[in-house]
């Protein structure tokens, strides 16, 4: 299994000849989507979703109804690639997926919640979790956590708890471009007064780095 980083929360999952990338957002680059066999959404908001990388791509799109609909509108040319899925799912995306999950993390009490569904992908014996923006945990053992480290709508002592609470061995940072480096080292340095303690890896990963 390769993992790589594509900017704040797109990631890049590779095992077995296949190729699956999630959250292609504002921060991720063009040559994120190249080759991908799918590409998994897990919510409407720009960071995790942008439609001209769409367009750069004929890779099938899976998502949830919410982010199909903005499809339809800002990029129909790719509206005819997209699957909608629901939350408890479980299909073929280019790798094994389960749906997990409907509701973006709280935002402030007096905002609407958007809709958010996470993504276990099974590559062989191991599992991979991205959560998007939810704190939702994935409901059975994960190898790898893709955990949200930094955003307006989190604590640093939730990102800890929850990486301590879905007890993935390794857990690599993602949503980390609202942060400046300084606001990155200290959320690390929390992650790492944590977790090794519970027998619990952390990493973040640069652009294009590889787990």
């Amino acid at each position: 299994m390769r993992i790589t980083k594509f900017g704040h929360s797109c990631v890049r999952v590779e095992h077995d000849g296949a190729t699956v990338v999630l959250d292609p957002g504002m921060f991720a680059e063009p040559d994120a989507l190249a080759g991908a066999d799918a590409v998994l959404i897990t919510h409407e908001h720009p960071d995790h979703y942008q439609p001209e990388l769409l367009r750069g791509s004929d890779a099938p799109v899976f998502t949830i109804d919410a982010v199909a609909a903005r499809i339809r509108e800002d990029a129909p040319d790719a509206a005819e690639r997209v699957t909608v899925v629901e939350p408890g799912q479980e299909l073929v995306a280019g790798l094994p997926v389960r749906v997990v999950g409907e509701l973006h993390a709280v935002i402030h009490p007096e905002m609407p919640r958007f809709f958010n569904s996470g993504y276990v992908l099974t590559c062989g014996e191991e599992r991979v979790y991205h959560p998007g923006d939810a704190l939702t945990p994935p409901g059975e053992h994960v190898d790898v956590l893709l955990a949200p480290v930094c955003a307006p709508w989190m604590k640093a002592s939730e990102a800890v708890d929850f990486a301590r609470e879905v007890k993935a061995p390794r857990n690599v940072a993602i949503h980390d471009r609202v942060y400046s480096d300084v606001g990155l080292a200290i959320v690390e340095s929390h992650m790492n007064a944590f977790l090794p303690k519970e027998g619990l890896e952390f990493v973040r990963l640069a652009d294009g780095q590889d787990l």
